[in-house]
């Protein structure tokens, strides 16, 4: 075994409960465990990824991951942490969404490896979709009580009624048994013996244990990690415009980077620990540095490379740090022209922007009679002379240039810089 799973998630704060019995089982030997993840969207967010990492972890240390995308589950939808029913999805969507997911968990574990611990993807609808109804009321529905069921947090919450709870579908109610199920399956078919989960997942976890030691006579286990939250005690990997997706087509690298980039202290100094696998000296040592050079925002910065490498690639970091650095650096018009369309919308995204066409326009013209960029021309020739003017983060000389096709980034924007932070985005109508 390379590192001890329990010690490790211990000192990177990722363990929540766990079932006795766990580190025995753990010091046999290799052990098979497993995540599940329904495909809800056709792509993970930051939310899924906490799990995942646990899963990532778990290989590292030399035992063998099981990540099972809920093909059957995603059909009924989960109650956990829910005060409403979900929508369910047709199976084209179903299969959509999965394939998405598959591709991500490729980037996040070792499915390539020749070794005893490669990790292996599992879909739970292969060994549902061939099960009647009576089938499974027969062999598992009589194996656990309803009483069982209903002592349950997830079930018990939606029962106790209260504002925007609309209480529980039998559907959701078996949930629970389902999830259940797929651990005896992969308890038998796989020799899993562990289910890693979320903390909102402890109710189905050990729904499963029982059930395998209802059905079987054996023991099996589980253990969950903490739900993530912000230092301010708000949900995590939300933003103003929804979840942090893993997909750039959801959420661009740049405002992925971003997102880790503008993390507290105190949330840096956690995730860190969480979502990258750096050792627990590199970390504590960023750590003490961080605490002597706290505006240097050291912490934030590793952070930030690390998942958004981890997550994109080292190419898509590089070239969201020059993003980055075009709004709050010293970036050159070089760098400005490269970006892409869309990255250079939300990069200025919230600056003020004009709607005109400045070709054959002076530049003086452009900022005091086409837009209000400056209130009068005499202000304008000053600060120009002065050299705080920029046109696409080049200094302007003289006030009355005329404005060229040529001068215009993807042959539709120019942008303008007063000062060293007010920047202004032209449009060319």
């Amino acid at each position: 075994m390379n590192r001890d799973f329990i010690e490790e998630l211990s000192w990177r704060g990722m363990i929540h409960t766990v079932m006795p019995g766990v580190e025995d089982q753990l010091k046999k030997g290799m052990t098979t465990a497993y995540v599940g993840i329904d495909p809800t969207a056709d792509s993970l967010h930051i939310g899924h990824l906490v799990s995942v990492m646990i899963l990532k972890h778990f290989q590292l240390c030399g035992h063998r991951p099981v990540a099972l995308v809920g093909g059957a589950t995603g059909m009924i939808g989960d109650p956990s942490g829910k005060s409403q029913e979900r929508n369910l999805l047709g199976e084209d969507a179903l299969l959509k969404n999965q394939q998405g997911i598959e591709a991500q968990l490729m980037r996040l574990l070792d499915f390539q490896s020749s070794s005893p611990n490669g990790a292996k993807l599992v879909n739970n609808y292969d060994w549902m979709k061939g099960m009647t109804f009576l089938e499974f009321i027969r062999d598992i529905g009589k194996l656990i009580t309803v009483n069982y069921m209903m002592a349950k947090d997830s079930v018990k919450k939606r029962f106790d009624g209260g504002e925007g709870n609309e209480g529980m579908s039998f559907t959701e109610f078996t949930y629970q048994l389902v999830q259940g199920y797929d651990f005896l399956y992969l308890y038998e078919h796989e020799n899993c013996t562990l289910q890693l989960g979320g903390a909102d997942q402890w109710g189905n976890i050990t729904t499963g244990t029982e059930l395998i030691r209802r059905k079987l006579g054996k023991e099996a286990y589980g253990l969950t990690c903490p739900l993530v939250t912000k230092a301010d005690g708000t949900k995590f990997g939300k933003t103003e415009s929804g979840n942090v997706w893993l997909d750039p087509a959801r959420t661009s690298p740049y405002k992925f980077y971003q997102f880790w980039l503008n993390t507290s202290d105190d949330d840096a100094k956690r995730y860190i620990k969480i979502f990258t696998v750096l050792d627990r000296d590199t970390i504590e040592s960023l750590i003490a540095e961080h605490d002597t050079t706290p505006h240097l925002r050291l912490l934030q910065k590793r952070l930030a490379e690390e998942v958004t490498v981890m997550i994109h690639s080292r190419e898509e970091y590089e070239k969201a740090v020059e993003a980055s650095q075009i709004l709050f650096g010293g970036a050159t018009s070089e760098a400005l022209r490269k970006l892409d369309e869309s990255t250079l919308l939300q990069i200025f995204e919230g600056v003020p922007q004009y709607t005109v066409n400045p070709v054959g326009m002076s530049f003086i013209d452009l900022c005091v009679e086409a837009t209000d960029i400056f209130p009068s021309k005499g202000e304008c020739r000053k600060m120009v002379q002065a050299g705080g003017v920029s046109l696409n983060k080049e200094k302007i000389a003289d006030p009355a240039y005329t404005l060229t096709q040529q001068d215009l980034i993807a042959d539709k924007y120019l942008l303008v810089q007063k000062g060293k932070k007010n920047y202004y985005l032209i449009i060319s109508a």
